[in-house]
């Protein structure tokens, strides 16, 4: 390991060490636990941020493998909420569902519609079933876990072919945010997850402009939350082991 791979290693266990447990204040007192750097929890704590939900952050670094922790979430997953009463929630979604049902009083980022909230219901669903299987083949190198590039090659294929016009087509067509002129927790499902793909520069370079555009625009909606974002994205783009210049099939 050369000297700017163990800096990006070492960088990655100082925001690992991050991992915070968020005591929320609410009707109910409820723990978050949450891993600082990683998208997954950047949608929940965008919206901690944004709302300005009183939160305590304790490091909890270390813990989601305890016998406690998986008696709270056998998934042993970050985020996850714990409430005063012993019960426990998790999976981001279901996280940021229930934060901004109980404390985004104006909906702006759930909102009211039945129809609208359906379509980011549909968007957040897609995000977990469509594209976030394409990533870890991609992205999960930063974390020193070994990934071929022939299978990062065939999702990244999938979702140049298929996925990111779902997203610029469909979700994007007419709106700067999905379905939405304003961010939405939909948005905040998928584009902090998108920062995985700078790790394999050559692969973020052939991202449709327009995709990249979102990307940005969506992060840039909650600057309360950039020192997380800028966790991520300097740990992708200082990247320099196996993988980073893997060229991306060639695109029709």
């Amino acid at each position: 390991m050369n000297r700017l791979d163990q800096f990006a290693v070492n960088k990655l266990h100082e925001c690992i060490q991050m991992l915070s447990l968020i005591s929320l204040i609410s009707h109910v007192s409820l723990s978050s636990h949450s891993k600082q750097p990683a998208p997954n929890s950047h949608g929940p704590l965008a919206i901690v941020n944004k709302l300005k939900i009183p939160a305590e952050i304790v490091n909890a670094y270390g813990k989601t493998r305890t016998p406690e922790f998986i008696a709270m979430n056998p998934c042993h997953c970050c985020p996850t909420l714990e409430f005063e009463d012993g019960t426990s929630m998790w999976e981001s979604n279901a996280v940021m569902r229930y934060l901004v049902v109980n404390h985004d009083k104006e909906h702006v980022l759930y909102p009211e519609d039945a129809k609208l909230r359906g379509r980011i219901d549909m968007v957040m669903d897609w995000r977990q079933a469509s594209l976030y299987p394409c990533l870890p083949a991609i992205g999960y190198i930063v974390f020193g876990m070994a990934q071929k590039d022939e299978e990062a090659q065939k999702s990244f294929a999938k979702l140049q072919d298929e996925h990111f016009k779902t997203l610029t087509d469909v979700f994007l067509k007419d709106t700067a945010f999905c379905y939405s002129d304003k961010p939405t927790i939909a948005d905040l499902a998928i584009a902090p997850c998108l920062t995985f793909i700078k790790v394999r520069s050559k692969f973020w370079e052939a991202m449709p402009d327009k995709v990249k555009e979102y990307h940005a625009r969506v992060l840039e909606a909650f600057p309360e939350t950039k020192e997380n974002f800028d966790m991520l994205d300097g740990m992708v783009t200082s990247y320099t082991g196996e993988g980073k210049d893997t060229e991306p099939l060639e695109h029709a």
